[in-house]
């Protein structure tokens, strides 16, 4: 599989480093139920087949943290998005979840 960063271009996937879902959201700590949404934040999550958003780090390269859209089925990478564009579209509400 290869990882295209924004920064560096189409790199072997041996430069990244995966960290997970980039779907889900830290709860908030002073929530009245915030133990619940810890412990389903850290311990409940899904395994779909097809699309998912994932968070990458490029380890041996710019040291960027990319979302990247997979489809866990077959591999096939549709987007690459800087962590940080992503971010920002969430916290100003104009794109979807993560």
């Amino acid at each position: 599989m290869r990882i295209k960063c924004p920064y560096c271009g189409e790199r072997s996937l041996d430069e990244f480093a995966y960290y997970g879902d980039a779907t889900v959201t830290r709860p908030n700590l002073d929530a009245p139920d915030a133990m619940d949404q810890f412990t389903a934040y850290v311990y409940e999550r899904t395994n779909p087949a097809g699309p998912h958003r994932e968070l990458w780090y490029h380890a041996a390269g710019c040291h960027a943290w990319l979302v990247v859209t997979r489809d866990t089925t077959n591999h096939k990478i549709s987007t690459v998005e800087l962590a940080r564009d992503v971010a920002l579209q969430r916290a100003s509400g104009t794109k979807g979840d993560a």
